[in-house]
């Protein structure tokens, strides 16, 4: 749990949590900036924070019930501007072509939330980047950008739901080399206002203008990755900030590749401050740890042995959902308590972790029960985190 220190310098309390950052905290000399307040006077560290968010597919589907799609977009809104009010730092929008999922149009939705939310940064999560157009993905995020006021950002990946390939006409045996020729095209694109590039599945641009142009002097591009080494180390070798998606198992079987990550980077010339590594989760948090698993293991039970079908994993049972949630376990399902010093062993586990990101709508809850969870998230487990 956090560490609090006084600082002589502010004359504030700050909520520190990590022990080799107690010295930052208690001399001043290296804090950047001073962000938001914790009752009572206490600030957070720059060095110390670790960002929180929601990432949501957009699903229809709560329980038994369905809702019309025009419902269900409302009411995610709605959970976007909360998660603002409460004080999360990000909100990510995922990318499905399936019916139960809304979310096909990433960058319009999160326009519609731009509109409607001051500070909470919003991000694709993530994009399909290889059954895409680089240069359409950028000017959508751009234009977002300049909605948002500078609050846009980009997790890309493969995809682990493929149905987007032949939708748009992509083969998958060509899977890692449309993202590798893809990443590079999109980053090109982001640092260069005029692009010469050609390449194997898109027709060549002869030193063409990009427009518009992002408010963001460099807007943040994070590739998402599962459980390929090669994905890892492509992300440090670019000095790209690193989104790991674990849905399974024990969350510390991915230090070995978050290592790695770390390694590639260093070799190629990064910085530790510029290898951001974040964390993404299947978690729901309620006043209690019961409540908590009362709630979400029904949903969660129903919809993952369902996708299990489709994937070739074996149907969830009480015994290995009770592991999940455990101190190992990758689930951050529990009482504000029980998920902060879980999210805590997590950073520790990995080697530090900058932001985590709960996916909370793929189990089957209500709008209410998740508008709660958002607000305990940003009243008990933000600050201490």
């Amino acid at each position: 749990m956090s560490v609090l220190v006084y600082n002589r310098i502010y004359e504030k309390w700050f909520a520190c949590s990590s022990w080799q950052n107690i010295l930052c905290c208690l001399y001043g000399r290296e804090i950047q900036k001073m962000t938001k307040p914790l009752p009572p006077n206490r600030w957070r560290c720059a060095y110390c924070i670790m960002e929180i968010g929601i990432d949501s597919f957009a699903s229809a589907m709560y329980g038994t019930n369905m809702l019309s799609s025009v419902e269900a977009m409302e009411q995610l809104l709605e959970r976007i501007v909360h998660a603002d009010q409460a004080g999360l730092d990000v909100f990510g929008i995922g990318e499905h072509h399936r019916k139960e999922f809304l979310d096909s149009a990433t960058a319009v939705i999160l326009a519609a939330a731009a509109a409607r939310t001051s500070r909470i940064r919003l991000t694709s999560a993530v994009t399909v980047l290889s059954a895409a157009d680089p240069v359409r993905i950028f000017q959508q995020f751009a234009t977002l950008d300049l909605i948002s006021k500078g609050r846009t950002e980009m997790v890309v990946g493969r995809g682990s739901s493929v149905e987007a390939y032949p939708l748009f006409g992509f083969d998958l045996n060509d899977y890692d080399a449309l993202f590798r020729e893809k990443l590079s095209l999109l980053l090109q694109i982001r640092d260069n206002e005029f692009v010469t590039w050609s390449g194997r599945f898109r027709p060549a641009i002869p030193n063409l203008p990009v427009y518009p142009r992002p408010l963001q002097e460099k807007m943040p591009v994070w590739l998402g990755v599962g459980g390929s080494p090669e994905s890892f180390a492509r992300a440090g070798s670019l000095g790209l900030p690193l989104m790991v998606a674990i849905i399974g198992g024990n969350t510390s079987r991915f230090r070995p590749l978050v290592d790695l990550y770390r390694e590639a980077g260093a070799r190629a010339g990064f910085s530790p401050e510029q290898l951001k590594v974040g964390l993404h989760s299947p978690g729901y948090v309620a006043e209690t740890g019961e409540r908590a698993v009362s709630e979400y293991y029904p949903g969660y039970a129903e919809l993952w042995t369902k996708l299990g079908r489709e994937r070739g994993w074996p149907p969830v049972t009480r015994a290995s959902f009770d592991h999940l949630i455990g101190p190992q376990g990758v689930l951050l399902v529990g009482s504000p308590e029980q998920v902060a010093e879980k999210l805590l062993r997590h950073s520790e586990s990995l080697g530090g972790i900058d932001r985590f990101t709960f996916q909370m709508d793929n189990a089957g809850l209500t709008h209410e029960q998740l508008m709660r969870s958002i607000e305990l998230i940003g009243e008990k487990i933000i600050p201490f985190t």
